[in-house]
């Protein structure tokens, strides 16, 4: 197989840059399983987090908005010290599975005054971070 086709099917199978697929296949000697064994242990940690200081009444719908977005990886809604809700983004993405999720944060929101909402994203290759609110604090995690 060649090199152009190793990187189209690291691409089909894991929908990463042409970059960023010929990058791994180089790291890893042209081995396309080492490749996508790669990539897929770079996915699997978050590149930075957010914090984003909300009142109770927003939290439903800024945690909406958070999940529609492409590149988080999960929303850990917490109060103090205390996690209230963890939210790995596949339950955002499978519709019916996260509406007792958003009826539990419903439940949250009409509890609290102010909670604090964790982000875990995924940044961009090649690409710093950037927060999206000016209200928000980043950490590299």
């Amino acid at each position: 197989m060649e090199n152009l086709e190793k990187i189209d099917e690291i691409r089909n199978r894991t929908g990463v840059s042409y970059r960023l697929a010929k990058d791994a296949l180089e790291k890893c000697d042209g081995d396309l399983v080492e490749a996508l064994i790669y990539l897929e242990e770079l996915q699997d940690e978050p590149d930075w987090a957010e914090r984003i200081h909300v009142e109770g009444h927003e939290l439903v719908r800024r945690v909406k908005q958070l999940i529609h977005e492409g590149n988080v990886r999960r929303v850990i809604v917490r109060q103090g010290d205390k996690t209230l809700l963890e939210i790995p983004v596949t339950v955002g993405t499978l519709g019916a599975l996260f509406l007792p999720t958003l009826a539990a944060l419903g439940t949250i929101a009409a509890m609290v005054a102010e909670c604090t909402i964790v982000v875990e994203r995924r940044a961009e290759p090649g690409r710093a971070p950037k927060p999206e609110d000016e209200d928000s604090e980043s950490d590299s995690v």
